[in-house]
């Protein structure tokens, strides 16, 4: 296949767009702004989705699905929220179109005018909030919790595949709660879910916060993260939880008769994770080679290339692989056997390669008479010879190595690029050395916060859950209550 693709060091943003395209992972679509998923791709996010549904499924939630439209009106309720997304929103305004009797083509027929214009949902917590006002009477009603799986529409401008298009797939929990303990609760809750997900399966070490007001969710009181470093030294949110107070339910007026008697608008959270998550995997882990993928997430996790000259030679090694597929997918191990005879080994193992195969078997005539075959790691590229019987014992234990191996490579990276500085100017110095994590004091000020943004292009990504110890703002010398998490950011 030659050299698939421009090196990281060379230019990582161009590495990154054609490695999705060469891995065929997505392509931007005719439609500006959208893309396509492709199927490899697609199947890497149906693993992600099936691990996260269960997750939720396992902390009591249900699925459920709301409309694509939502009426202006509803977005109109709460002020923060529709501020906050007014200018992504993608609006439409008629039902109907009529030929151009002058001759110009399709045109809008203005008599099929919507009485509401209705907006294409960038979130949904309006019209769900909308439905939660019919379903929710009294605290035995209580807790509501729900997740849909869903596309949403938020007008971008300047786009790149996963990271950032119009349209993108993605999950949002909606609950309700009786209480305002409960909901932080849940809230807290679901952050854990997305750290182990993103920890346990993506192999990617992540840090839990909170955002800073001018960061926050729009209509949220707190708005919960995890926030993740890519390779070229920039910080990925990974995943939100929204505690929304009681924000939607005065909107919406949804309300509860309490134990006690008494009558209570409810207490709300919302969190969501999307095809971001692809970006963030590709960018924590791979290589100028193409796709490393963790085990746990990989749609192929062995793929068995066959070494022949003949059918009869390819007929043989058939037989043998059989019996080692079978094997292996008893474990629930995913594998897939490439006898195709219009491409040679080699072309193979370069596009498994590239594709992020975890690991990769060989096996030709001379393999058959040994009773041997070759196994090659991708995240290492070391390859071994192994019996047959050695292999089917030792491929479960690999891939759990692997997977360990991969997170531990991105925790080292991770370390290697979080600094702690006290100064404005060590903190600039160190933005453009290195960039990565910096630790810094803030002096809690949206002024400061709004400075070091417009100087440095460095955002605060997120509190710690927990402050260590006070100091003093690195830009103002005012008081700090701890050091927060700033980098440059997708």
């Amino acid at each position: 296949m030659g050299k698939a693709l421009p090196s990281r060091a060379e230019d990582y943003s161009l590495w990154y767009n054609e490695l999705v395209r060469k891995a065929d992972l997505a392509e931007h679509s005719s439609v500006r702004g959208c893309m396509v998923i492709k199927p490899y791709g697609f199947s890497i996010w149906e693993k992600m989705q099936a691990q996260l549904d269960k997750m939720f499924k396992d902390t009591g939630h249900t699925n459920a699905y709301f409309p694509l439209f939502i009426p202006k009106s509803y977005l109109s309720k709460e002020a923060d929220h529709v501020e906050g997304f007014a200018k992504e929103c993608a609006v439409v305004t008629h039902y109907r179109l009529k030929n151009d009797p002058g001759g110009g083509g399709v045109v809008v027929d203005d008599d099929a005018k919507l009485e509401e214009e209705l907006i294409v949902r960038p979130t949904s917590e309006t019209v769900i909030w909308n439905s939660y006002k019919n379903w929710i009477q009294s605290y035995r009603d209580l807790p509501l919790l729900i997740n849909q799986w869903a596309n949403v529409v938020r007008w971008e401008m300047r786009t790149r595949l996963f990271l950032r298009t119009a349209e993108f797939l993605w999950q949002e929990g909606h609950t309700a709660h009786a209480t305002k303990q409960e909901a932080i609760d849940e809230t807290k809750q679901m952050l854990q879910v997305y750290t182990d997900f993103v920890q346990n399966y993506m192999a990617l070490p992540v840090i839990q916060g909170v955002k800073t007001e001018s960061e926050r969710f729009a209509g949220a009181e707190d708005t919960y993260c995890i926030e993740a470093l890519m390779q070229d030294g920039k910080a990925l949110q990974a995943g939100t939880s929204h505690f929304l107070g009681q924000n939607f339910a005065k909107a919406f007026d949804v309300k509860f008769a309490t134990k006690e008697g008494g009558l209570d608008h409810v207490w709300g959270t919302s969190w969501g994770v999307s095809t971001r998550l692809m970006g963030a995997l590709i960018m924590a882990h791979s290589d100028d080679d193409g796709l490393v993928l963790p085990p746990f997430l990989a749609p192929i996790q062995v793929v068995i290339v066959p070494i022949f000259k003949n059918d009869e030679q390819l007929s043989q090694i058939q037989e043998k692989v059989d019996t080692i597929k079978t094997q292996l997918q008893a474990q629930n191990i995913s594998v897939k056997f490439d006898h195709r005879d219009t491409h040679k080994p080699g072309w193979k193992f370069a596009e498994y390669e590239l594709k992020g195969v975890p690991l990769r078997i060989a096996i030709g005539p001379k393999d058959l008479e040994n009773g041997t075959l070759e196994i090659a790691r991708r995240d290492t590229k070391e390859k071994k010879i192994y019996s047959f019987e050695e292999a089917i014992d030792q491929i479960p234990g690999l891939l759990d190595e692997i997977q360990k191996n991969i997170y531990q490579k991105a925790e080292t990276f991770r370390a290697e690029n979080t600094s702690e500085v006290d100064g404005y100017e060590e903190f600039k110095q160190v933005l453009d050395d290195k960039g990565g994590f910096i630790w810094a004091h803030w002096d809690g000020s949206a002024a400061t916060e709004e400075k070091i943004k417009e100087e440095t292009k460095a955002t605060i990504r997120c509190m710690p859950l927990e402050f260590g110890e006070p100091g003093q703002c690195m830009v103002t010398g005012n008081p700090s209550k701890g050091r927060v998490l700033f980098a440059k950011a997708y």
